[in-house]
């Protein structure tokens, strides 16, 4: 299957860098670019992008923004931001938006090519240890409201899955949380899955942000 791919990025110079580098993957096509969030929805129309390279700062509508706008669409394709680290705020917004992750803009161009096909293959491009750490440095005070609400939508899941969905908070991958759990891989990925479904989540990093919320994380 070839990964069809949208760069979105106000620098034309960062968007001939990237077209240059995922074009030397045969299994990958850049079929369109923009330099702010402003006409995505139509590029998407048109173009049917499965994954989409976004950047953080621009003119016009910010990524923040369009990303939110993007995954709230039935069939959104894969967001991924492109940022500088300096901006872990803002990246955690997009994650909470259903953004699959974020590429550093000075990700050596291999790494960048493979979390495409990552994304593409619906896998995260943060490791379950990046996603704590980010969560960790970037974690506000947090109000009493946004608590109880992550509190109420955990309640949703049952025992086994409320362990999961810690353990997907606190950085474990899948066979980290079988081995804890002594259950199987594919049973500890039913879990995740069925987390996933109740609580209409996009991917495991929602997870872990929810269970951060909720201030469930053993330290």
């Amino acid at each position: 299957m070839t990964v069809r791919v949208l760069i979105v990025d106000d620098d034309p110079l960062l968007r001939a860098g990237l077209k240059l580098m995922l074009g030397g993957a045969q299994d990958i096509r850049v079929v369109g670019e923009a330099g702010d969030g402003s006409g995505v929805q139509g590029l998407i129309d048109r173009l049917a992008p499965d994954v989409i390279l976004m950047d953080i700062r621009m003119p016009g509508t910010d990524g923040l923004t369009a990303t939110e706008t993007v995954r709230r669409r039935p069939g959104a394709p894969e967001v991924v931001i492109l940022t500088t680290f300096d901006a872990d705020e803002h990246v955690l917004r997009a994650l909470r938006a259903g953004a699959a992750g974020f590429v550093l803009k000075d990700t050596p161009p291999g790494e960048i090519v493979e979390s495409v096909r990552r994304v593409a293959a619906g896998q995260p491009v943060l490791s379950p240890a990046v996603t704590k750490r980010l969560i960790t440095r970037v974690a506000d005070s947090g109000t009493d409201s946004r608590k109880a609400k992550a509190v109420a939508r955990l309640k949703d899941l049952n025992d086994r899955e409320r362990e999961i969905a810690v353990a997907v908070g606190e950085g474990k991958s899948n066979a980290e949380i079988s081995a804890t759990l002594y259950l199987s891989i594919p049973t500890v990925k039913t879990h995740v899955s069925r987390i996933l479904t109740k609580l209409d989540l996009n991917n495991r990093v929602q997870i872990a942000l929810l269970v951060h919320d909720a201030d469930m994380l053993r330290e």
